[in-house]
């Protein structure tokens, strides 16, 4: 007799349903990136999905100002190896109560929608061209006055010649 097959879950299964526990800021798009999932609303980045070996894990977006929050809540830093050093990124594992339901997971959608939209105004005033003041148009009324152009030595001589 054959034994049974185990059905394994879809790889995506996870983000799908992170995607829902994060709708309370907009609708969420899962998209592949680095082995696991990006998730974002508006076309903001506000989460990742992936599996560090310790299982999927949802990473929200934080910053300076909610790293003090993220660890309050237990939440670990996002943290990588890259030739032998170990960096971090601002991203922090969800709070575990956080992850039963889309009510609970609110305020935690709301705070990493509020640290991407923090970078993306950063990026848009890096990008902003100088600010110029705009000329001032010539109209009669606004030119000064100017004194008549003094004679060139050279235009006299042609005069004497």
């Amino acid at each position: 007799m054959a034994s049974p097959q185990i059905k394994q879950p879809k790889p995506t299964a996870f983000a799908d349903y992170c995607c829902e526990l994060l709708a309370s800021v907009g609708p969420c798009e899962r998209k592949r990136m680095f082995g696991g999932f990006g998730i974002s609303t508006g076309g903001l980045s506000i989460a990742w999905v992936l599996d560090l070996g310790g299982g999927e894990t949802l990473w929200l977006k934080g910053n300076e100002e909610t790293r003090g929050l993220y660890e309050a809540a237990g939440c670990k830093r996002f943290t990588y190896t890259a030739k032998g050093v170990e960096r971090s990124v601002n991203y922090y594992s969800a709070p575990d109560d956080a992850m039963e339901s889309p009510q609970l997971m609110a305020p935690w959608a709301r705070q990493a929608l509020a640290c991407a939209l923090k970078v993306q105004a950063a990026k848009a005033v890096r990008s902003r061209p100088k600010a110029t003041s705009p000329a001032k148009p010539k109209t009669p009324a606004t030119k000064r006055p100017t004194a008549p152009r003094p004679i060139k030595a050279a235009s006299r001589k042609s005069a004497k010649g």
